[in-house]
């Protein structure tokens, strides 16, 4: 690959070797040129290496586009997602006896929400579980709007719950890219199966198909902000705050450090996907046109689907971190997650 690039919003794909491997956001590549179109070392000795056999065009190559350094910001809590439901999804949930994929909702990328309610009280730790490998790609299962836990495929297939007869159980299903080459089957996404609890497989389903662009982009710069904002974050929540830049800017790197998984809005577009605590991509290229310079006010949403840092802090960094393997300040341990004794799922770039 001669230029690296970015799978902004939902749009990196996954890979499939043995098992589910989702492509990072990065599509940097250590390409001779880099995901900011800047030439690199590499690109002066492929010039170097091609000059000895034929000419090269002369006269100087482009310059690296300016970048930026911003920051530390502190991010403020806006609200779990389940208080946005209703403006994530204005139409109302799909009601069906089991649970439908997005396929069958026409929900082509991002989240949905799958509900249902407790018939019985569970007094002991039982097992949820979904057969099959039925979670495409990851579930984060709340009870009564209180964080579980984290259900994901091909690594961590079931959690032990409770909860009193009508208590809500709430999935939301994030589909984590589509298998974009190799073997020729559909990757459908969502609860492929009926859960189970205990013995019983769980029906009567509620899904909410989830419009987070839309709400990020019009809802909260024109509703939301209004709303008091809750003190104890519990699983995915939404994150923001607002930022100057005094002169004309650049390009940037956002930095997320202590902050574990979830989605990026810059000024409403979607700059993709971060999973800091797997990396090993540690930043998010910014380019400089997503940002308003000289004086006016940006804005930054995160929703991190499981925890966040105290205090929760973003930076803008002027130059990449893409492999965190190889980056001093990189000191998140993952022997600190209890939740699951498996090995942590894979990022592929191919």
């Amino acid at each position: 690959m001669f230029h690296g690039g970015t799978n902004f919003g939902y749009w990196n794909g996954a890979d499939e070797k043995g098992h589910f491997l989702p492509i990072t956001t990065s599509y940097d590549y250590d390409a001779p040129i880099s995901e900011a179109g800047d030439p690199t070392p590499k690109l002066f000795a492929l010039r170097n290496v091609i000059s000895q056999f034929q000419e090269v065009p002369l006269g100087p190559l482009p310059p690296p586009s300016r970048k930026m350094m911003l920051g530390p910001l502190t991010l403020h809590m806006d609200g779990n997602l389940l208080n946005f439901l209703y403006f994530l999804c204005p139409k109302g949930p799909i009601h069906s006896i089991l649970p439908m994929t997005f396929e069958a909702v026409k929900q082509d990328r991002g989240f949905m929400l799958y509900r249902t309610y407790l018939t019985r009280t569970i007094f002991e730790p039982t097992q949820f579980w979904v057969p099959n490998n039925g979670i495409h790609d990851r579930g984060y299962v709340m009870v009564d709007g209180v964080f579980q836990g984290v259900l994901e495929r091909n690594m961590k297939y079931k959690l032990f719950l409770t909860g009193k007869v009508g208590a809500k159980l709430d999935v939301l299903l994030e589909n984590m890219g589509r298998l974009s080459f190799g073997s020729n089957h559909s990757d459908f996404k969502g609860l492929l199966e009926p859960p189970i609890l205990g013995q019983r497989i769980l029906t009567q389903w509620l899904m909410f198909p989830l419009k987070v662009d839309k709400l990020v982009k019009w809802w909260f710069p024109l509703q939301l902000l209004k709303r008091s904002r809750p003190q104890t974050p519990s699983g995915p929540t939404f994150y923001s705050t607002t930022f100057k830049i005094l002169d004309s800017g650049g390009d940037t790197f956002l930095f997320l450090p202590g902050w574990t998984k979830g989605q990026v809005w810059i000024n409403g577009f979607n700059l993709g996907r971060y999973w800091t605590k797997w990396g090993p991509q540690q930043t998010l290229y910014v380019p400089r046109p997503l940002l308003l310079p000289r004086g006016a006010l940006n804005k930054i949403t995160l929703l991190e689907l499981e925890n966040v840092p105290s205090p929760p802090q973003i930076q803008f960094l002027d130059s990449p971190i893409l492999n965190s393997t190889s980056h001093k300040t990189y000191i998140y341990s993952l022997a600190a997650d209890t939740q699951s004794t498996s090995e942590p799922m894979e990022l592929s770039g191919h």
